[in-house]
């Protein structure tokens, strides 16, 4: 099958096993090999997607004056992605890592984040407790300044019926691009405990198979 041209390839980023020291507890990462195979531009966001995990390893997108009334869409399959099959009676919610309601304001715009470029698997507990609380208030938080925002998952050994790389944590990092200060670095976890805590960016990084900093001209966040 011909790769579609909104997909081209990238350099391999590996994450190796470590253990973290994060806010008194010791977090064991013991993971297979992690690697961002393409960058996909779908217009909005740009998903940095594994075709091994079937799952983006993060995404970038900007987020202005989010919200709206669009109706909601359903999950499409697409070139070398997960499939809705994977998901039934896993047990897992399909997650937005772009929330769908952020662009509401647009069908066809909405419409884009339902696709297996920005969808993981998360606890329902998760997906539909704090995970969805932090949207909400992003949301309203872009209503007042620009946003870049970063959103990916931290991926252990776990797999949806051997196929799709089940995250171990979920994270977000929100810029406010008009301040050029930092307003949220969040780390969650999927599962049922639904454990929300900030963390500073250095500890983030220490657990990403890449590192998020910073733009010297413009100040924007960069994927180094």
């Amino acid at each position: 099958m011909k790769t579609p041209s909104h997909i081209r390839n990238t350099k391999t980023a590996i994450l190796k096993s470590t253990t973290i020291f994060l806010f008194g507890f010791l977090v064991p990462f013991i993971s297979f090999g992690q690697k961002v195979d393409t960058i996909i531009d779908k217009k909005i966001y740009t998903s940095y997607y594994s075709f091994s995990l079937r799952v983006p390893l993060f995404i970038t997108y900007k987020l202005q004056n989010g919200g709206g009334d669009s109706k909601r869409s359903y999950f499409k399959q697409e070139y070398k992605s997960a499939i809705s099959s994977d998901y039934v009676k896993s047990g897992y919610d399909r997650g937005h890592l772009v929330s769908a309601e952020d662009f509401a304001y647009n069908q066809s715009l909405e419409d884009l984040t339902f696709s297996y470029y920005n969808c993981f698997p998360q606890n329902p507990k998760l997906n539909r407790g704090p995970w969805k609380s932090w949207e909400m208030k992003i949301r309203e938080e872009s209503k007042i300044w620009p946003l870049k925002i970063y959103v990916g998952g931290i991926y252990g050994n776990l797999k949806l019926k051997n196929r799709v790389g089940i995250p171990q944590y979920c994270w977000k990092v929100v810029y406010n691009v008009k301040t050029k200060l930092l307003l949220h670095v969040l780390l969650f976890e999927n599962n049922e405990s639904c454990k929300t805590i900030r963390v500073t960016l250095s500890q983030l990084n220490e657990m990403l198979p890449f590192k998020i900093g910073f733009n010297a001209d413009d100040g924007l966040p960069i994927v180094k």
